[in-house]
């Protein structure tokens, strides 16, 4: 894969902006969403989905993670590492810059305030992530789907054990449906 570095660059810039807008967290998913797949068409819908699921997959930070898969998909290793650069970069200076000042910041009346409506975009930015993620699944009107969803939620939500379970659940599942499905193309 040749690398295009006007590319990398670009995705370090906007990598750069969409962590100074939204930060982290699952409140930056709808910000890339937004941004790779809306406004500049560098990936679907779908491959955006997929790479939120990879990105919630693995250890670490959500962000860092989908900007490897995305960085990677748009312009190989190099592509990688300027949007996770983008991504963490912002963060970490924000961090130095509360963390030197945080008594003047945490005394701050406004700041409180200005805290407190950030939380609340934030439920609204999850709701939107929620919104995406969900979509498919209902257009599709797979059973299946439903089941595993419902079983996950009730999971989390009833269920004081770790969610390595649940997630080695779906995965059998996946194998199993997998297998199934391939035994009734050859019959």
């Amino acid at each position: 894969m040749k690398t295009d570095l006007k590319k990398c660059r670009e995705l370090f810039l906007t990598s750069m902006v969409t962590s100074l807008t939204a930060n982290s967290g699952y409140a930056i998913i709808a910000s890339m969403r937004s941004i790779f797949v809306d406004k500049h068409k560098w990936l679907t819908q779908e491959q955006m989905n997929d790479f939120i699921g990879m990105g919630q997959s693995a250890p670490g930070m959500i962000s860092a993670n989908i900007a490897t898969i995305i960085g990677y998909e748009i312009a190989g290793p190099l592509g990688s590492f300027s949007a996770v650069m983008g991504i963490l970069i912002p963060p970490i200076i924000i961090m130095i810059l509360v963390t030197a000042f945080y008594q003047i910041i945490t005394a701050n009346p406004y700041v409180r305030v200005f805290m407190e409506g950030m939380s609340m975009g934030v439920v609204a930015l999850l709701a939107d992530i929620l919104t995406g993620l969900f979509m498919p699944f209902i257009k599709e009107k797979k059973v299946y789907h439903f089941l595993l969803i419902l079983i996950g939620f009730l999971y989390i939500r009833y269920v004081k054990a770790s969610v390595f379970f649940l997630a080695l659940f779906c995965i059998l599942c996946g194998i199993a449906k997998t297998l199934l499905v391939k035994k009734e193309v050859k019959q």
